[in-house]
C-alpha cells in the first residue's frame, strides 16, 4: 500500500469519558459509571484515522504547555504523525472534552477548547509549506475560523484538495464555503446549513441540492444507520451504512473523515471511498472511546493501491 500526504488542521483534545447507563438530564446525577481519560480532539481523531488507513499525516495544532500537551504529542509520534507542525501555548490549556456515553451508545460531549482557540493563521503561515507539498487539506471546525480561511487560501493556491467536515456546525463564509472539493456534514450540520431536517434519502437530496448553492464541490451527508448520500456534480448515490451493535459513537464521524481523506489522496474514486469510510466508522462504534476506537486499513479496507 503506497503511502500518501495528508495535512490535517485542527483540533486535540484529552477526552475525559464516563461510560453509564443513561445520560443525565439537568440536575440528575447517575451513579455507577466507568470512567476512563483518552486522546482526542476532532482534529486529532481524524490525524490518527488517516495514519491509521495508511498515509502520511502532518497534523497542524496548538496544546498547552501541560502535561495533557505533553501526552498528545508523544501518542502522535507512536502513531507515525508528523508533529513538527504542533504549536505550543505558554498561555492557555490544552483542549479538554467532557464526554458522557450510555448504554445504547449515544454520547453528549462538553469541551473547553483552550489552546485550540489560540491556533492562529499567521502560524499556519509559518507551516505553509507542508499544506503547498500535500495531496489534502482536512479540516473541522473546532478551531478559529480565520485561521480555516488562511489555510484554505493556501491549499487552492497550490492546488491541494480541500475536504472540510462541519463539525461542529457554526457560520461559515462564502470564501470558504466556494472553496471545499469534498464537504462532509451529518444530518444535523446539514440542518443548521439549510434548514432542511434530513430523515431519509429525498430530504437528504434537498440539502445537498440546498448547500451546493454555496459549496460546488461534493456534498457528503452521513446518516447515522441509514448510511450516507453523496452528491458529486449532478449525480447522487446512496452507501447504505453497514449493520453493527453500537457501544460507543464518539469516533464515528471522525473515523469516517479520516478514512476518505486517505482515501481521496491515494485518487480512489468517492463513491469507493465513501464504502471505506462507511466500514471503517461502523468498526469505530463497536469499541469505546474516540482514538481507542479507530481500526486500522487492514481491517476493513477491500481495495489497495
Amino acid at each position: 500500500m503506497s503511502r500518501t500526504n495528508i495535512v490535517v488542521l485542527g483540533s486535540s483534545n484529552t477526552d475525559m469519558v464516563i461510560k453509564a447507563s443513561h445520560l443525565p438530564v439537568p440536575g440528575e446525577t447517575v451513579l455507577g459509571g466507568q470512567f476512563f481519560m483518552v486522546p482526542g480532539g476532532k482534529g486529532a481523531n481524524q490525524a490518527v484515522a488517516a495514519a491509521r488507513a495508511g498515509a502520511q499525516v502532518s497534523f497542524i495544532a496548538k496544546v498547552g504547555n501541560d502535561i495533557f500537551g505533553q501526552q498528545a504529542i508523544t501518542h502522535y509520534q507512536q502513531e507515525g504523525i508528523q508533529v513538527d507542525t504542533i504549536f505550543q501555548d505558554l498561555e492557555n490549556p490544552s483542549g479538554i472534552a467532557l464526554i458522557s456515553v450510555d448504554a445504547q451508545g449515544e454520547n453528549c460531549i462538553l469541551v473547553a477548547p483552550g489552546s485550540n482557540a489560540a491556533l492562529l493563521p499567521q502560524e499556519v503561515l509559518a507551516v505553509q509549506n507542508v499544506i503547498c507539498e500535500a495531496a489534502v487539506l482536512l479540516i473541522q471546525l473546532e478551531i478559529p475560523i480565520a485561521t480555516i480561511e488562511e489555510a484554505s487560501t493556501i491549499a487552492v493556491q497550490h492546488n491541494t484538495k480541500i475536504i472540510l467536515n462541519t463539525a461542529p456546525a457554526q457560520p461559515l463564509p462564502d470564501s470558504i464555503l466556494n472553496r471545499i472539493d469534498i464537504l462532509i456534514l451529518n444530518t444535523s450540520e446539514a440542518q443548521y446549513y439549510t434548514e432542511v431536517m434530513v430523515e431519509n434519502w429525498e430530504t437528504a437530496r434537498l440539502a445537498a441540492d440546498a448547500i451546493s448553492q454555496k459549496c460546488p464541490g461534493t456534498i457528503i451527508i452521513t446518516m447515522g444507520a441509514k448510511g450516507s448520500l453523496i452528491k458529486e456534480e449532478n449525480n447522487y448515490f446512496q452507501v447504505p451504512a453497514e449493520k453493527v451493535n453500537a457501544v460507543d459513537s464518539t469516533a464515528a464521524g471522525d473515523t469516517f473523515c479520516g478514512v476518505l481523506a486517505s482515501a481521496i489522496a491515494r485518487s480512489i474514486p468517492v463513491i469507493d471511498a465513501v464504502r471505506l469510510a462507511s466500514k471503517a466508522a461502523a468498526i469505530s462504534v463497536t469499541r469505546l472511546g474516540a482514538q481507542t476506537s479507530i481500526p486500522y486499513w487492514r481491517e476493513y479496507s477491500t481495495v489497495s493501491n
